[in-house]
């Protein structure tokens, strides 16, 4: 087993818990996210010096800084955000940017197949064209009524999406030759 493969492997625990805790209890907690971000730069740092270091704080910024704007508009919450940036950290640059983008695509995927089975696919499309109308408009302002703060927005519980795209990363790695 390669390093690159160990901290794959490390990514898809921390995902994987991380995407099972949060359908079972809507969140993501801390002592998860934080301490797989301390192991990974703890990790990589200690197999690969300051590469290592560099890789996992690259990886991590990746990660975080992508899914950061959702945060920021109340589309996202902030366990989503860590969650993926332990796994970049675990991860590496270059497979963070595959994993926020497979992440991204399952995350679209689960949204419709959530709505449908909660019977409201037709409020999730409406909604979703009025946040494109709305941030066409103003930008990357926060929503009066479609944020999180809203009782009653549909939620999806973003972790699965992110360890879905951590399968897919591996997988897709894998098969290529580069694990």
């Amino acid at each position: 087993m390669t390093t690159e493969s160990l901290f794959m492997v490390g990514a898809l625990s921390v995902a994987g818990i991380g995407g099972a805790t949060d359908i079972a209890t809507r969140r993501i907690p801390n002592k998860i996210t934080y301490t797989g971000m301390l192991i990974a730069i703890c990790g990589r740092t200690l197999l690969q010096g300051w590469h290592g270091l560099e890789s996992a704080v690259a990886g991590g910024l990746i990660g975080g800084m992508a899914f950061l704007l959702f945060f920021l508009i109340h589309a996202m919450g902030a366990g989503d955000v860590k969650l993926i940036t332990a796994v970049g950290c675990f991860a590496g640059p270059s497979a963070a940017v595959q994993i926020v983008l497979a992440s991204a695509i399952a995350g679209g995927i689960f949204a419709v197949v959530y709505a449908l089975w909660q019977g409201k696919l037709r409020t999730v499309l409406l909604n979703a064209g009025e946040l494109v109308r709305f941030h066409a408009s103003v930008g990357a302002e926060v929503h009066p009524s479609l944020n999180l703060s809203n009782p009653q927005a549909v939620r999806l519980p973003y972790g699965i999406a992110i360890a879905a795209g951590v399968v897919y990363s591996v997988v897709a790695l894998y098969c290529r030759g580069e694990l």
